[in-house]
Order: C-alpha cells, then sequence, then structure tokens
C-alpha cells in the first residue's frame, strides 16, 4: 500500500474510522452506540504499509445501522483522503460490502451462522481484528470507491436484527481484548477458534457454532491456501 495515515496502537479503543472520511454524523453499523461522538484519535502519515484485510467506503448508501437509517437516512457522499490503518488495539467494525482479503487472512473469512443477520458480519470482523493483531497487522479502510444504490429494506427488521449488536458488541471486543493468543502465521486458525471458545463461554454463540468453525478449519486444511486476493461480496 503506498502512503497511509496510522493511529498509534492502544488498548481497546473505539475509533468511527467514517469521521475520517467526513465531518458530518455518521457511523459504522457495529459502532457501539455511545462511541458514535466520541472523538478520533489523531494519525500518522506512514510511507508504506502492509495490511490483509481492507475495507473501502461506499458513496451513495454506505453500511450504517438501522438507527442512523430510521433518523438520518439520505444519500450520503464520503471526501477523498489517505487510507486509515487502525493499528493492535484499535477497534472498528467493518462489513463484508467491497472488502478486500489476502491469503493470510483467509482462515478470518468464517461467518458465523448463530446470530442474527445484521450482526454475522460484524462479530466476523471483531474476531478478525482480534487474530490479526498477533500477525503485526491492522486493519484499512479506504475513502470511497464504489457508489450502493441499496435494496428495499425493511428497517424495524434492520433494527430488530441489529439489538444484539447494540447490547452485547463492546462486551465482545472486551472478551477477545483479554484473550491470550499466540503470535505468526501458524496460529491463525488455532487463534480463530480460540476466539470462538472465548466467545461461547461468554454465551455470545452457542456450541453449536465451534462445530462449524471446525468443519470450516478443516476444509481449509484440505483445500490450501491459494495464491491472489478475494473481494468478497456485500451481504
Amino acid at each position: 500500500m503506498a502512503a497511509a495515515r496510522s493511529i498509534d496502537p492502544t488498548n481497546g479503543r473505539w475509533v468511527n474510522a467514517y469521521r475520517y472520511f467526513s465531518n458530518e454524523l455518521i457511523w459504522p453499523r457495529g459502532l457501539p452506540l455511545s462511541e458514535v461522538r466520541s472523538d478520533v484519535p489523531e494519525t500518522k502519515i506512514v510511507a508504506a504499509v502492509r495490511s490483509p484485510i481492507q475495507q473501502g467506503l461506499a458513496n451513495g448508501s454506505p453500511d450504517v445501522d438501522a438507527v442512523w437509517r430510521l433518523i438520518l437516512d439520505r444519500n450520503f457522499a464520503f471526501s477523498d483522503g489517505a487510507p486509515v490503518v487502525l493499528e493492535a488495539g484499535n477497534w472498528c467494525p467493518f462489513n463484508t460490502q467491497t472488502t478486500w482479503w489476502w491469503p493470510i487472512a483467509y482462515p478470518l473469512l468464517y461467518l458465523p451462522s448463530y446470530c442474527s443477520f445484521r450482526t454475522c458480519d460484524i462479530w466476523k470482523s471483531f474476531i478478525a481484528q482480534r487474530c490479526l493483531w498477533e500477525l503485526g497487522y491492522g486493519i484499512t479502510f479506504h475513502a470511497a470507491e464504489v457508489f450502493q444504490d441499496r435494496n428495499q429494506h425493511d428497517l424495524d427488521r434492520d433494527f430488530a436484527d441489529e439489538v444484539p449488536g447494540y447490547t452485547r458488541n463492546k462486551e465482545i471486543a472486551d472478551v477477545l481484548s483479554r484473550l491470550q493468543l499466540e503470535s505468526g502465521e501458524a496460529q491463525i486458525g488455532a487463534n480463530l477458534r480460540r476466539c470462538y471458545e472465548a466467545l461461547i463461554a461468554a454465551e455470545v454463540f452457542p456450541s453449536a457454532e465451534l462445530e462449524l468453525v471446525d468443519l470450516w478449519l478443516e476444509n481449509l486444511r484440505l483445500a490450501g491456501n491459494k495464491q491472489g486476493s478475494v473481494r468478497q461480496p456485500h451481504l
């Protein structure tokens, strides 16, 4: 990656990455509502950064939560700007909208099944971030590179599906922050599994989720990772 803005490592800080590309009131789906008006940390310019998971923003209908759409909904355009890299310890939800994944992060593509549709990709993003920190990487957010004309949604239903996130996202981040994981690429699958074990113990997921995680990791082992990058379609 070319020059970017970097946010220093910290310990459990929430960052509204959308605010680096707009001064208006907007936040990504999954950001705790209590953090919506929090100040954003200062950044420093870095020459080059390797980042195996990168989220591109979307103009028009960006991925925001039902609260934003119920109260503030309109077509939205972000400003341009250098990418922003969230180093280890900085939490910001990312989604499946114009998101790029590189091979080292492929195991973290696992999407949980035992949760609501509007939380599954957000909770996946928290787990992916936590595991990525053990590889020495952070998540990168880019200025808008696409325009989304959103299909019709029942916003009341979206809100109901997001309630588990409104009430538990901070708890999930706290559980993952306290978790002891192993460093290095060889440990990424084991670290993914440890994250789900911890969240099952916290009763975020039922034990049946771990069976699917194990099947995912076994299939990855059998298939092997191929070179290249994959762009995940938006849910």
